[in-house]
């Protein structure tokens, strides 16, 4: 059913969709799209950093399984080099986040270790719109899948919240993509995040967790992890007495941050499990963060529903297309 290439092509549609629609209100989007039902993909779908860094990750994954099994090692370094060309590109203009920003900057010298580069004062989504890639990727066992979403995150976000967040999103994506029932994942994620709260890997992260400034590693990972327990909470409130028609970012939050967009992607997906594009037309149709939490309520939709979930008059515009096809392809 082609689980990975619905995924990578769910996310870069609702990016291209909350392209449109990011930094306004949804008053505002109302006077142009009175029908959040009706928002179209434009004609020129043009995606937003948030596709960009995914595929940047997608290389370096790719890269590193080439090398041979997946080590700490073996993906810092390809990826790394890849954030920084996207960092150098001048397509590299699409509103990018500041922390991703600077410390691909850092990263761009090989003097600092990447525990250096790290923002660890940084939970913004860029931990986790792009990690899709590590949960679509067949063949990691559950240390890997953890440890390789955690790192990415933290090449740029540090703080443990980021790092809990991105976990939790490949785990997520991963859980969809292997049959899970949508109406089950929000308690298989609570019970992932419980088993998870004071687990610090260090062989993934090495000595990262000196610089939180927490009594220990697993301490600051608590925290991480209570944060995203959280929204989990805040969600199954949501999902309790569902609203369609309200703002989503009223229930889970704005999503600027990795924990909310986690919430909010997962609530406009679990909102409509039935119909993808409703779902990211939805989760774009909201006052905060809109491409990035469109771009993962697609991640999700996808990897559930498969390629087929996408019109394929959408398919053929979109940015980026013939690559995301062929990391499709590579993890189907």
């Amino acid at each position: 059913m082609g689980k990975a290439t619905g995924a990578l092509l769910g996310l870069a549609i609702g990016d291209a969709l909350g392209k449109e629609t990011e930094f306004h209100e949804v008053e505002e989007i109302a006077w142009i799209h009175p029908d959040w039902r009706r928002l179209p993909l434009p004609k020129r779908a043009l995606v937003t950093d948030d596709t960009q860094m995914t595929l940047a990750l997608a290389r370096g994954l790719r890269t590193a399984l080439e090398r041979g099994p997946l080590t700490p090692l073996r993906l810092e370094r390809p990826v790394r080099e890849e954030f920084v060309d996207w960092w150098r590109s001048p397509q590299n203009n699409r509103a990018p986040g500041m922390t991703c920003l600077r410390a691909c900057q850092r990263l761009s010298h090989p003097e600092y270790r990447w525990q250096q580069a790290s923002d660890v004062g940084s939970k913004g989504c860029g931990a986790n719109m792009r990690v899709a890639p590590v949960g679509l990727v067949r063949g990691l066992d559950a240390r890997q899948l953890s440890g390789a979403a955690q790192l990415q995150s933290a090449l740029t976000h540090g703080h443990p919240t980021a790092l809990a967040a991105g976990d939790l999103t490949a785990y997520a994506v991963r859980r969809l993509a292997e049959g899970v029932r949508p109406a089950d994942l929000p308690a298989a994620l609570r019970a992932y995040a419980l088993a998870s709260r004071e687990r610090y890997d260090g062989f993934w992260l090495g000595d990262l967790a000196d610089r939180w400034h927490d009594p220990s590693p697993q301490a600051g990972t608590a925290r991480g992890w209570e944060e995203c327990l959280t929204v989990l909470d805040r969600l199954d409130a949501a999902l309790a007495a569902p609203d369609v028609e309200a703002d989503p970012c009223l229930a889970t939050g704005e999503g600027w941050i990795a924990e909310e967009a986690l919430g909010t992607g997962l609530l406009c997906f679990l909102l409509l499990p039935d119909d993808p594009v409703a779902a990211v037309r939805r989760a774009a149709y909201s006052s905060g963060d809109s491409d990035s939490l469109a771009c993962l309520t697609g991640a999700f939709a996808g990897a559930h529903h498969g390629e087929a979930a996408w019109p394929a008059d959408w398919v053929e515009r979109i940015e980026h297309r013939d690559e995301l096809l062929e990391f499709g392809a590579l993890w189907d």
